[in-house]
């Protein structure tokens, strides 16, 4: 087997590892109703304006992300578009699961204390199976796209500043969705420290976890 065949084996095993490692995380803030990642929240808020299927707002989510990545890019890149497609049908289902998975646990009904430990434990987890993912460079989901294309292409490399600026639609369409119907959901100490600290503890991972998967970093480059 050459380099080349075991160096993409090894990277589509850390990409499965950490599509799991990041809807089990993004489950556990859920269930613990502390407050879910930004992306997440602002997709319960619009799915319960409009009355729509949670998962058909994450998915129009995608699409409209996956357009808006292209633009970025500044031409047209299918490979790109289709395989922030791909991941988003196993990742928003792999959600669910967990979330059902964790449903006797009853983590929403523990102490607050507990509640925010899990919280939080939750983001780490979502934070190191983003940056995995992302250095592995295959597939990934549209919104992690957009914070990875604004962090290398735009913002020189700072994953922290990519991260809050790729937050901007949703939380505008949150405060939108506030206005409009008088309340936030799913919000909470979670989706702060997700919008303050998860691109730093992204970059953080990138040295840490695994620190012998590189980032891909052509698309860095201005034309």
């Amino acid at each position: 087997m050459n380099n080349t065949s075991h160096d993409l084996k090894k990277r589509i095993g850390y990409l499965s590892f950490a599509i799991v490692l990041d809807a089990a995380a993004n489950a556990l803030m859920i269930s613990s109703n502390m407050g879910s990642a930004v992306w997440m929240a602002s997709g319960v808020n619009i799915s319960s304006l409009l009355h729509v299927e949670y998962g058909t707002t994450l998915f129009v989510y995608a699409v409209l992300v996956s357009i808006v990545n292209q633009i970025l890019l500044r031409k047209f890149d299918v490979h790109i578009f289709i395989s922030n497609l791909l991941f988003s049908l196993p990742f928003s289902y792999l959600v669910g699961f967990f979330t059902w998975l964790y449903g006797p646990l009853n983590f929403d009904q523990l102490n607050i204390v507990v509640r925010i430990i899990i919280d939080i434990i939750g983001l780490v987890g979502v934070s190191a199976g983003t940056s995995i993912y992302q250095r592995c460079n295959l597939i990934q989901h549209p919104n992690d796209e957009l914070a990875y294309l604004l962090r290398f292409k735009y913002l020189h490399g700072s994953a922290g500043w990519g991260q809050l600026f790729s937050y901007t639609p949703p939380v505008v369409i949150m405060i939108i969705c506030y206005f409009i119907s008088g309340k936030i959901l799913s919000v909470g100490l979670g989706t702060v420290l997700a919008v303050f600290i998860q691109g730093v503890i992204i970059g953080w991972s990138d040295k840490l976890i695994l620190p012998s998967l590189k980032h891909h970093l052509q698309i860095g480059k201005t034309n």
